[in-house]
């Protein structure tokens, strides 16, 4: 699996007019499930990113996990983290097949929710406006 992980202190996702997910405090994660990725890999990302220490103590230094500040997280399906950027345009022969693709996404979402962090989403597939207001910046790439 792989990851874009954004710390925030706002997000939302909007698909057709409406809001479908938004959080406060906390992280948005771009994930996608890469061709090969099972539940397993959802479990590791999941793990990895809620033990993530991206958040500041008390001296300012970046030593809390989303866990530790009681944050949410908002989970965006994105294929285009496959990108194969050989030439010009971008290829995505790497993602996991569409079904395959939504159903880690679920299993991530879950696994996180199953780990204390509340969670809100953007809906598989859609074509979704993700607004946020990114914390620091603090944005950090996971391949798993």
């Amino acid at each position: 699996m792989r990851a874009v992980v954004q710390r925030v202190t706002r997000a939302s996702v909007t698909v057709d007019g409406t809001i479908t997910g938004e959080i406060g405090p906390g992280l948005l994660i771009l994930i996608c499930a890469m061709a090969g990725d099972t539940p397993a890999h959802a479990d590791a990302m999941a793990t990895r990113i809620a033990k993530l220490r991206i958040f500041k103590d008390d001296q300012g230094k970046m030593n809390r996990s989303i866990l530790d500040i009681a944050g949410s997280a908002l989970i965006v399906s994105q294929f285009t983290l496959a990108a194969d950027l050989r030439g010009n345009r971008p290829g995505f022969s790497t993602a996991a097949a569409p079904e395959d693709g939504k159903r880690l996404y679920e299993h991530f979402t879950a696994q996180l929710k199953d780990l204390g962090i509340p969670t809100a989403t953007g809906i598989f597939g859609a074509d979704m406006a993700v607004d946020l207001t990114n914390d620091g910046p603090v944005t950090i790439w996971l391949d798993l």
